[in-house]
């Protein structure tokens, strides 16, 4: 399995639009690339060779759509048995998935959320549990942005750290979804980020997003970062420390160097954040 460094890891989701782009690329223009394995599996000719190009290029992560961990259905064992072989054969270094669920009779083709309660904490770390058997190694799940809320009897950050603590997996904090929610919901995204336990951050996300109003946010990926999803990344990183951190962008596609201008900005935030904590920890040792 390859890896990725914690320290300068910036990547882009791997998207059919953008793939002409891709291949042209210069190598080491990203540390990774992000791919959706629900939507490759099983996938030939032109657009199968040309993900296989890239794969030997860059080191390939995956972030699943589908698995619907907190479905009520039985988890989907081919889905898992043949995204397992789409890991092994593209030697995929992290794999991720959405703290959410997505299907009931059938795929609902959206991340919906999960009541915040201790019943679905119990139900949603045991169906992670069964996944990281099945696919042989540790995942990371993802805080996903939501409009409308089911029953809460926890706030949502205690809950995702209890999942993670009853299921024993990591998070992938996608920092732009954590944003629009404090946004829609009326929380402070700081305080989120104190309350989150500090060693199950393994991964983040950032995107865009679109300013339905000045208390409504909408999850679109479809535009640049913005200022504040920036300061919180920044936030993030000096809470937890430099992880693998990926730029989403699934349509509305600008020229590759607009995207590579924001992955590199990705880097130079690392770099810069990673030079402190060595400091700090020479500071200490001293």
């Amino acid at each position: 399995m390859r890896t990725i460094g914690s320290t300068t890891s910036a990547g882009l989701g791997l998207r059919r639009g953008l793939l002409p782009q891709l291949l042209a690329m210069k190598d080491g223009a990203v540390d990774f690339l992000e791919v959706a394995p629900d939507n490759w599996i099983g996938v030939g000719g032109q657009f199968g060779e040309q993900l296989t190009q890239l794969s030997a290029r860059f080191p390939i992560t995956a972030h699943g759509l589908s698995l619907s961990l907190g479905g009520a259905e039985p988890l989907d064992m081919e889905l898992l048995r043949r995204t397992r072989e789409f890991n092994d054969r593209f030697d995929v270094a992290l794999y991720s998935e959405h703290l959410s669920y997505t299907s009931d009779e059938g795929q609902l083709y959206d991340l919906m959320p999960i009541p915040f309660t201790e019943e679905a904490i119990r139900h949603v770390a045991s169906r992670i549990r069964q996944v990281q058997d099945v696919l042989g190694r540790r995942i990371a799940v993802e805080n996903v942005s939501y409009y409308a809320a089911p029953y809460q009897a926890l706030a949502e950050v205690d809950f995702i750290s209890a999942v993670l603590s009853e299921a024993d997996t990591d998070l992938l904090l996608d920092v732009n979804n954590l944003y629009v929610n404090s946004i829609n919901h009326g929380y402070d995204a700081e305080d989120f980020l104190a309350r989150l336990p500090a060693g199950r951050v393994t991964q983040y996300h950032i995107a865009g997003h679109y300013d339905e109003d000045i208390d409504l946010k909408v999850d679109t990926h479809g535009a640049p970062v913005k200022p504040d999803v920036w300061a919180l990344l920044a936030s993030a990183y000096r809470r937890f420390g430099v992880r693998p951190t990926l730029l989403e962008r699934d349509f509305n596609f600008p020229p590759l160097k607009e995207l590579l201008e924001e992955t590199g900005r990705i880097r130079m935030m690392q770099a810069a954040y990673a030079d402190r904590a060595r400091l700090l920890e020479q500071s200490r040792a001293a």
